[in-house]
């Protein structure tokens, strides 16, 4: 490969939050390990991106600072290359962040009491911006098939969809953490409850360069103009290029009264742009990243399979969930252990760090999720670690 996706690097002393976390009161990772937690990865960022950043603190000064034509230009053409998108200059508003976005559609597109509805288990933070944004939780819960893959229940979503209180639904997809990209089909059904119900909808779409082979991601606004109206599109390169501490998301919005509502949020917090070097980044990753992108597939691709294979050979009671889209695996180790809070003991106990399926709310007890965006390596010495838990749940 022409890039580095090996070396292990240590982020105990760079103000990592997930390392951090992983190392508080006295506890230490293993030799050669990594947290498998909070969904930022542990590979050296895309170098045309680092050189980007170097280059424009040689020459430029970062003061306040907003996007240029050529930033413009970078975004449209991702998303015209890669997600057969056109989208118009004037509906993209950068916003520090996809779950800042949330909170600001949220506040836009309803009022406190009314009712936001989601697919769960789904993305932490989804019921936390709900939640703390005085709105009402709907649940409309994944049916988990015989397979291990997550299928819409439409009729449950149909039904809440119709209660007159729910006035806006958050889209995952691709779906964090169960790991589903939806299929147009899917999608379009979807889309045509949301216009018989009159709702407008958040398609949180952060992980949509993050395609396993075999699967394709359909843009929810691109599907039809009915749809394009009613949706505003969360976008960002952190997660393709792991550029989370830059806070930078790129919110589509087309619809002008919806942009308008959003922009009064933004103005009323008085959010005006974002950090300087944020958009020397992501620049640089859209016109510079692709093949950087299509190696990191790869190595995912690999992750993924040492994972399975080990569990399937040494783990057969724990379920993988077939991963379609995003960097995280979800495993299902209900049938060894049903209490997240002991599962959670006993992989730290064991040096393992991940995200607990509680987290996600009451559908995911049970599970953890695993990030694979690391060196092989790390994968493979993290494996015996992991079967040490399983050992002591079947004793």
């Amino acid at each position: 490969m022409q890039y580095d996706f090996e070396t292990y690097i240590d982020r105990r002393e760079c103000g990592s939050i997930k390392w951090k976390l992983a190392c508080k009161n006295g506890r230490s990772l293993p030799e050669g390990i990594v947290p498998f937690s909070i969904a930022d990865m542990e590979f050296k960022n895309p170098p045309e991106v680092t050189a980007a950043m170097k280059d424009y603190l040689d020459h430029c000064i970062p003061g306040y600072t907003e996007p240029t034509e050529a930033y413009w230009k970078s975004v449209t053409g991702w998303m015209r290359r890669h997600h057969h998108w056109e989208v118009e200059q004037e509906a993209i508003m950068t916003v520090p962040g996809v779950v800042c976005a949330l909170g600001f559609g949220i506040q836009a597109f309803t009022q406190p009491g009314d009712k936001v509805l989601i697919m769960t288990p789904v993305y932490m933070p989804f019921y936390e911006v709900i939640s703390k944004n005085n709105r009402v939780i709907e649940e409309s819960p994944l049916t988990l098939t015989e397979d291990g893959r997550y299928q819409i229940d439409f009729e449950d979503l149909r039904r809440r969809a119709m209660d007159p209180m729910v006035k806006l639904l958050i889209l995952c997809n691709p779906h964090n953490p169960v790991g589903r990209v939806f299929t147009r089909e899917e999608l379009e059904k979807i889309g045509q409850i949301c216009l018989e119900a009159g709702l407008y909808i958040i398609s949180d779409e952060i992980h949509f360069d993050l395609i396993m082979p075999g699967h394709e991601h359909t843009v929810l606004a691109a599907i039809s103009d009915a749809l394009n109206d009613r949706t505003m599109t969360c976008t960002s390169p952190s997660k393709t290029f792991n550029l989370a501490g830059m806070q930078l998301s790129n919110i589509v919005i087309h619809n002008r009264a919806m942009r308008k509502r959003f922009r009064e949020v933004m103005a009323r917090q008085n959010i005006k742009s974002c950090n300087a070097l944020s958009y020397v980044a992501c620049q640089a990753a859209y016109d510079d990243g692709e093949k950087w992108l299509e190696e990191l597939l790869q190595v995912l691709d690999k992750n993924r399979q040492i994972v399975e294979d080990y569990i399937d050979s040494e783990m057969p009671l724990v379920k993988v969930t077939p991963l379609e889209g995003t960097y995280l695996l979800w495993l299902d180790f209900r049938r060894v252990c049903r209490d997240g809070r002991r599962l959670e003991a006993l992989m730290n106990e064991n040096g393992l760090f991940m995200d607990e399926g509680y987290l996600f709310g009451r559908a995911g007890e049970g599970f953890e999720r695993m990030m694979l965006a690391c060196p092989s390596g790390v994968i493979r010495r993290a494996m015996p670690l992991m079967k040490r838990v399983y050992d002591q749940l079947i004793k």
